[in-house]
């Protein structure tokens, strides 16, 4: 397990655990992909499901998402024509690591607590 500790040295978070919370820590992109852990949705479908978020943002975090290959975006054919998102075989590699920290949450913060 790669944790935040000293080695010999100085105190220093691995980069990879860095890279990871810079990301994830990303206000929604945590969300998105805990959303779409249900499976394909639409992108009214995943607005509905994430009260607060505006249309922009979404879009900007679905593209942000598709672009690290964490999520796919499918156009389907219409009419009427569609749009549909899921998570690739890397996004669906973090479930666990996203289920984790939701016990956690869930164990440890105050319900309610918001995002």
């Amino acid at each position: 397990m790669t944790t935040c500790s000293p080695v010999d040295g100085p105190r220093a978070c691995p980069g990879g655990l860095s890279r990871a919370f810079m990301f994830l820590g990303k206000r929604w992109n945590g969300m998105v992909l805990g959303t779409l852990a249900q499976g394909p949705a639409g992108f009214a479908e995943l607005a509905r499901a994430l009260p607060g978020i505006s249309e922009s943002v979404l879009s900007d975090r679905l593209g942000e998402l598709v672009r690290v290959d964490l999520v796919s975006r499918t156009v389907r054919e219409g009419p009427p024509l569609g749009v549909s998102y899921q998570l690739t075989e890397r996004g669906a590699a973090l479930l666990p690591a996203l289920d984790a920290l939701a016990r956690w949450a869930d164990e440890n913060l105050p319900a309610g607590g918001g995002c």
